[in-house]
């Protein structure tokens, strides 16, 4: 089974970091994740996570720079994460898939249940000079 190419954003807003809650309903659910989605075929990465955030949380986003990809093996299917760090534009969030959204400062960030692909995502931003507090 080939492996689902997904991006993720790390939105970042007034030092602050934008996590989203699975619902009910998603795979992983109730799961602390960075939004994003799977690439489709002949979109680039930066067009899919432009897209992805838009289509799931009403957001237009600026892409700042890519880390490292993520490879993570859910059993029944395996994802190549790849994370954008971005900054977010004005705009009215609503959420079409997700229970919630918060904005969390790098301590609160450790402390959500994160869906266990977005962990490695997260360890490498949090070492990383993007935020500052």
């Amino acid at each position: 089974m080939n492996p689902i190419n997904v991006t993720c954003a790390i939105v970042l807003k007034e030092g602050r970091v934008l996590a989203a809650q699975r619902s009910e309903n998603m795979s992983v659910p109730l799961k602390w994740e960075f939004p994003g989605g799977k690439i489709i075929e002949g979109e680039s990465e930066e067009e899919c996570i432009m897209r992805e955030v838009y289509e799931e949380l009403n957001l237009k986003i600026v892409i700042r720079d890519k880390l490292g990809n993520s490879l993570f093996n859910y059993g029944n299917f395996t994802v190549i994460l790849t994370p954008f760090v971005v900054d977010y534009v004005e705009s009215e969030i609503i959420l079409y898939e997700h229970r919630q959204i918060g904005w969390f400062t790098r301590n609160e960030l450790k402390e959500l249940d994160w869906a266990p692909a977005d962990i490695a995502i997260l360890d490498e931003f949090l070492n990383s000079s993007f935020i500052v507090h």
